[in-house]
């Protein structure tokens, strides 16, 4: 259980009927706001430079818009590919890989316990060929990729890099970013494969290995979206967050690696929820305290190694499968909200997603609402619009003082992988207040606990079917039968010899991926070795 000074992060359940109101991390809220609220040594500085408050580059969006992404995929590759000539020609200018299920958890589609879930939740991608397909007439050259994928991160940034090969495109040629925060999964979301020990290897040698072959890649993406859909708080999200990103700079710096030699090509992710004043001073907070403990805590020189750049996706979980259409609304506060925070990457939920996948519709309003937001809003034309607001300075400045006592209890606790207990117990707590807030009407949602219709509202939806799956483990198994199985097995034993030692291991994935073994293949090879994580209840 947490002390209650921990509670601090999280807002007190009160009643509907209680004057006083707080933001979700426990804020209290003044009904007016004076200059007396200011932090007593604000000193904003100017966009570009540290501690890049006001927002990581000089000129922000007057320059260059954020990269507009829609978080698609599923079935299998070709309907992928489909769906993302689709969002390039409606004007997306980045794309971000939705993976399915036994993909993330470094299956293969023929797998038995993958039964139902190949292709559900996102593409399903078992080789090279998948990659080759997803990507086809996509000039990799010319387009940035997130890839959502955790665990296997490294085995599918090197698919991308084989398929960009093909192409003629030159490793330094690809741009994009591979999630690669296998932390969170333990303590949020649940797709891990090996224990953190294995899985801290590969995300260290993925740094090292794209600051020699891809290095316009970033290598990783901390992410506290996850907290935040669980439950945490924003307070938490940044908390949390941080001392992920604490954890991994670590990990390379004891793996080797200078700070300012991988530092520049870490990214963040965080979620986007409905309260814009908070969710402004939550990333105006972020920026401030990375770059303080990167140049305080880990000695960082460049520049670039303390920007803490950043992508959005707007909140899953404030979505509601009840009148749906009114989530269009709470997408646009949302993004909007990102975009006034200096977010360098969006991507805006289908008002479908409570129900299913988004519709071609649906993902193409989504896509509208961020062009809408750029071209006539207002918020792209001044850098770092809220600056100075007597009411966000004050939010900016108490997340800022609430995150650094939560990461100071991370730091006692050992860091984050020794404190995985403790940060998923805080978020289960603040998620459970959550509900009760809900429960009880201390905090409305619009059509769930207030101004609700008998009306069913259900729009059509994007359904996966049998077909599909059936169809990819067809496919997986002529590509299996198409190979020289001994080659196979020497690519596999490799792998496994690697691992046990203590070299780069992307260069041995790669040559197995390249001679046509599968992601669920190599996948296995290395747990043997490392092991299954088995979470302790």
């Amino acid at each position: 259980m947490s002390s209650d000074s921990d509670h601090r992060s999280i807002a007190p359940i009160v009643g509907p009927d209680d004057p006083r109101r707080f933001t979700d991390s426990g804020i209290p809220i003044k009904e007016i706001y004076d200059e007396s609220d200011l932090p007593e040594a604000l000193e904003l500085g100017h966009p570009g430079e540290y501690p890049f408050t006001r927002g990581v580059y000089s000129e922000m969006y007057r320059k260059q818009l954020w990269t507009m992404r829609q978080y698609a995929g599923y079935a299998t590759a070709k309907e992928s590919n489909e769906r993302y000539r689709f969002l390039i020609e409606n004007g997306s200018t980045g794309l971000s890989m939705a993976f399915d299920l036994p993909t993330q958890l470094g299956l293969d589609s023929d797998d038995g316990r993958c039964l139902g879930e190949v292709g559900r939740t996102g593409v399903a991608i078992d080789s090279i060929d998948d990659m080759r397909v997803a990507f086809d007439r996509i000039p990799l050259d010319k387009v940035s990729t997130s890839m959502t994928i955790n665990a296997p991160a490294a085995v599918l940034m090197l698919l991308y890099q084989l398929v960009g090969e093909e192409q003629g495109i030159a490793p330094d040629q690809l741009r994009g970013t591979t999630q690669n925060d296998v932390l969170k999964e333990y303590m949020a979301r649940g797709n891990f494969i090996y224990p953190p020990e294995g899985s801290m290897r590969l995300t260290t040698d993925l740094f090292a290995y794209c600051r020699e072959t891809i290095p316009k890649w970033n290598t990783i993406s901390i992410s506290g979206y996850h907290f935040r859909e669980k439950g945490c708080s924003a307070v938490q999200e940044v908390a949390f967050t941080l001392s992920n990103g604490i954890a991994y700079v670590q990990a390379a710096i004891d793996a080797g690696l200078s700070v300012d030699e991988f530092a520049p090509r870490l990214a963040f992710f965080f979620n986007g929820h409905n309260n814009v004043f908070q969710e402004v001073a939550k990333f105006r907070a972020a920026r401030r305290m990375w770059a303080q403990i990167m140049r305080e805590r880990f000695g960082a020189k460049d520049e670039r190694s303390m920007r803490l750049r950043f992508h959005t996706q707007t909140g899953g979980v404030t979505l509601t499968a009840q009148q749906p259409e009114n989530n269009i609304a709470r997408v646009a506060l949302q993004g909007f909200a990102a975009v006034c925070g200096g977010t360098q990457s969006l991507h805006t939920n289908g008002f479908d997603e409570a129900l299913a996948l988004p519709t071609e519709d649906a993902a193409r309003i989504a896509l509208r609402t961020q062009q809408i937001i750029a071209a006539e809003s207002g918020a792209v034309e001044a850098i770092d619009p809220f600056a100075g607001s007597y009411f966000v300075e004050s939010l900016t400045d108490e997340i800022e003082t609430r995150a650094n006592e939560l990461i100071a209890k991370v730091d006692e606790l050992g860091g984050s992988v020794n404190a995985i207990g403790f940060i998923t117990n805080e978020i289960e707590e603040s998620a459970w207040g959550y509900q009760e807030r809900y429960r009880t009407k201390q905090d409305i949602v619009v059509g769930v606990n207030e101004y609700v219709t008998d009306q069913l509202e259900v729009p059509d939806t994007l359904r996966v079917d049998q077909q599909s799956e059936d169809e990819q483990v067809a496919r997986l198994a002529a590509f299996k039968a198409d190979r020289d199985q001994s080659l196979i097995a020497d690519h596999l034993e490799k792998i496994r010899v690697t691992a046990e030692g203590s070299d780069n291991l992307l260069p041995v994935l790669r040559e197995a991926l390249r001679d046509r073994c599968t992601l669920g293949e190599v996948c296995a090879a290395m747990r043997d070795v490392f092991g299954s994580y088995r979470p302790e209840f």
